[in-house]
């Protein structure tokens, strides 16, 4: 009998320098536990048995046991078949009545009279069509218990293939299991059939890199197994090798919940946190109201007091008054993307403190918006109130507006559109209408041309603006020059955003970089390029790239994902839209030429990488890292690039007792995190390519334990599902055996599923009590929610204050 050695924490160790784990044979030394293969692991990693079909964490609440972080001793009690696995289950949890599978099954049948096809078995049961050839081997095992050669079923025949699927019994799926891989039923398994199954599960899990070693695994599970070598094994070995140990651990004390004390104080309370957790934003919102407020106001009153009241009466002021929010807001909503200001206030100044710098493109939509209710108001009350007024106006009452629109008194609506007023305001409304749909989240975020779009949209402001000079300065009411106030309202904004372009332009120019190596893996690439002389940034910043060669106007931001010690820049880049994936294949076919070049030539090649220019850095909320001791750094896909800067630099910063070896590349008493916790969650087992040095760094490195690495693939089935149940064991016997993990190829553990974040949340506010604890995220919006509401809820209820960030570019 063997078993798996694991580590209790929730990342694996390096292996030895011999390439394999020392004491593979079960030698259990007292930081160590027997464990089974991955099935309970998932909770110290916060793992929950939920769908694994996205990367999306939405509703991961679910609350579970905790284990406590420190291992506890193993049972003395010998494993009996009750505590025997709980997994190997066939079927969703979604839907497990009969009534609902009865009626699917007489859907999927209504055309075959009741004859239920094995092709049809997958779907019929709740597998997905990437497990149909594992559903295909199931119903092969399942006939052949029954001696059906055919390859339909009758309802009643399907009715007892899904009690024997659906049993509570773990020994009863363990046959079931075991006579899929047993194709032959002669109750011994060789190691092709091995093989086989190993290939289905792969296949179902989206696991290419352990489809193409599975005759390596299956022959390492034969080597382990068949101990008299036989060359089979039977069913006891194959329950051995899903069987764990009785081993359970304290879970930690759940928090406990503000007691009810009555819905006044509930709304209190809700309040309080609210205005706590929210005042930086809430005071910036006030005053940008409280501004606008007194500009109509203003202006209101200004028109209430003059002449042309008397014939447009409350409509002209309401459409002055509009106009003049209006302006403050144009020229407002430039400033928050002007980077470079926002990067120099946050780093050099102390605004940082009360001034929400991580949300100056939020508020730039807000201010968006504004501008859209302005137009509205603004026009409509024109259109539809103060020109009709002045169409319908007798002579009398039209003699005062003489010096405004003219001897001749405007008969019909095309007068007040053939104007320059009325041109430059029919165009502005046009550009703007186009440029804010194609700014919806719909349409910018649609792949290939979404961002394109975007981006061209979004620079009709120059257009926009020159327009709206003009109009202000036509203005019908104002004639003198220093009552047309839209230029001075803009001068300075647009100057200051000027400039910004104007040094971006500047610095593209000066600060030449060098692409040095270029990394491509399926839809992502990694660029090394030289790092420009003076280039300082910080951990979890970003820069913008242009490629004049894709296009020479476009500028695209990327996450800076090496640190701020390195000799050499890096990003990594996903292929998603057409730039992306016009640059991956200009570079990889240039990559292509050199390496080709280098064959040839002794002296090197000479092939250059197309001219590359970058811009920046630019701050970002995980640059703020520095100011927490412990840090829960949550990375989505590729999203994960800016955390991988901040490791890198936790790991360069660290103090030499904390390294192996003892020695530090630094000796910065003053840095501060001294914990941190990543988690990165990816639906695509090759992500994990990308990182792959840097894991393995950590690993070797941090022999304290200061990071916590966690990777987790959405692409797995739960831990309890049949379909990964032999990968999870493969997972721990590969790993007792080498070292290293069979879904990330490195040292670091891989979880099945996506992270329990309460779970995980809850660990860490019993392991920091009483500390700030800074959550940094960075991937898909949905997600973000969760996230933050959780980090709100143990903020309240527990004494660990948790500091949500959220990335935006």
């Amino acid at each position: 009998m063997f078993c798996f050695i694991i580590h209790t924490k929730t990342r694996l160790r390096r292996s030895s320098p011999h390439g394999g784990r020392q004491n593979q044979k079960c030698k259990i030394q007292s930081r160590w536990k027997i464990m089974a293969p991955s099935i309970n692991s998932g909770q110290a990693s916060g793992t929950s048995k939920r769908s694994h079909n996205n990367e999306s964490i939405e509703g991961a609440q679910n609350s579970i046991d905790v284990p406590s972080t420190k291992p506890s001793e193993a049972g003395s009690k010998s494993p009996s078949v009750e505590e025997a696995l709980k997994g190997l289950n066939f079927i969703s949890k979604k839907s497990t009545k009969w009534v609902e599978i009865e009626k699917k099954f007489n859907g999927l049948t209504s055309s075959t009279n009741g004859s239920l096809h094995r092709s049809q078995f997958a779907e019929c049961i709740g597998m997905d069509t990437k497990s149909n050839e594992f559903a295909l081997e199931l119903f092969d095992a399942l006939a052949r218990r029954r001696k059906i050669t055919a390859d339909s079923i009758n309802k009643d025949e399907f009715k007892e293939f899904w009690e024997q699927i659906s049993a509570k019994d773990f020994n009863s799926r363990l046959r079931i299991f075991f006579d899929m891989v047993d194709k032959d039923a002669n109750g011994r398994l060789d190691v092709d059939e091995v093989r086989q199954i190993i290939k289905y599960s792969a296949s179902a899990n989206k696991l290419s890199n352990i489809n193409g070693r599975a005759q390596e695994y299956a022959t390492m599970i034969m080597e382990e197994l068949d101990e008299e070598k036989l060359g089979y094994i039977m069913i006891d070995k194959l329950e051995m090798l899903f069987r764990k140990q009785d081993g359970k651990q304290s879970p930690i004390e759940e928090h406990k919940p503000t007691k009810d004390t009555g819905r006044v104080s509930e709304l209190l309370n809700k309040t309080k946190y609210y205005l706590i957790d929210n005042w930086e934003r809430i005071w910036v919102l006030v005053l940008w109201i409280g501004i606008m407020v007194g500009l109509f106001t203003y202006k209101f009153i200004q028109y209430r007091n003059k002449a042309v009241y008397d014939i447009m009466g409350y409509c002209v002021c309401t459409a002055k008054g509009s106009a003049e929010t209006l302006k403050f807001n144009m020229a407002l909503i430039l400033l928050p993307v002007c980077r470079n200001t926002i990067t120099w206030l946050r780093n050099k100044t102390k605004l940082g403190a009360f001034v929400p710098f991580d949300n100056s493109i939020t508020f730039h939509k807000i201010i968006a918006i504004g501008i859209g209710i302005g137009v509205a108001v603004h026009a409509l009350a024109h259109l539809t109130c103060d020109f009709p007024r002045l169409l319908h106006a007798s002579e009398k009452e039209y003699e005062p507006m003489k010096p405004y629109f003219g001897e001749d008194q405007p008969e019909n609506y095309w007068w007040f559109l053939k104007g320059v007023e009325g041109v430059t305001g029919i165009i502005m409304v046009v550009l703007m209408a186009i440029a804010f749909t194609l700014a919806t989240p719909k349409l910018r975020l649609k792949k290939d041309s979404g961002f394109n779009m975007f981006w061209y949209s979004h620079h009709l402001f120059v257009i926009v603006y020159t327009l709206l000079i003009v109009h202000g300065i036509k203005t019908y009411l104002s004639k003198d020059w220093y009552t047309k106030s839209t230029w001075m309202y803009l001068a300075v904004p647009i100057t200051l955003y000027t400039c910004e372009r104007l040094l971006r332009s500047f610095r593209s120019r000066v600060k030449s970089v060098k692409i040095l190596e270029f990394n491509e893996y399926p839809d992502v690439m990694a660029i090394h390029m030289s790092k420009p002389e003076g280039f300082e940034y910080k951990s979890g910043e970003y820069m913008f790239v242009k490629c004049p060669a894709v296009s020479p106007f476009e500028w695209h931001p990327f996450s800076i994902t090496s640190s701020p010690a390195e000799d050499r820049l890096s990003v990594h880049i996903r292929a998603v839209g057409d730039w992306t994936k016009e640059l991956k294949a200009i570079l990889s076919e240039a990559s292509k030429e050199e390496k080709s070049l280098s064959v040839e030539a002794t002296g090197g090649s000479n092939t250059q990488f197309p001219r590359v220019v970058i811009d920046g850095p630019y701050g970002a909320p995980a640059q703020d890292y520095k100011d927490f001791e412990v840090v829960l750094l949550v990375g989505l896909g590729i999203g994960a690039t800016p955390m991988i800067s901040i490791i890198k630099d936790i790991v360069h910063n660290m103090k030499p007792k904390d390294l192996e070896g003892g020695k530090s590349t630094t000796n910065r008493n003053s840095f501060k995190t001294k914990r941190a916790y990543f988690y990165w969650v990816t639906n695509d087992q090759g992500s994990f390519e990308w990182f792959k040095d840097v894991m393995d760094k950590v690993s070797k490195m941090d022999i304290n334990g200061i990071i916590e690495l966690h990777n987790h693939c959405t692409s797995i089935f739960e831990e309890d599902d049949a379909r990964s149940a032999l990968i999870a064991s493969l997972q721990s016997l590969n790993h007792a055996k080498t070292g290293i993990d069979i879904v990330s190829g490195t040292h670091v553990k891989s979880y099945f599923g996506r992270p329990n974040w309460r779970d995980i949340y809850k660990t860490i506010a019993h392991n920091h009590s009483g500390e700030r604890v800074g959550v940094f995220y960075c991937g898909a919006p949905g997600p973000a929610a969760t996230l933050r509401q959780l980090a709100l809820d143990f903020s309240h209820e527990t004494s660990t204050k948790f500091d949500f960030r959220k990335e935006n570019f």
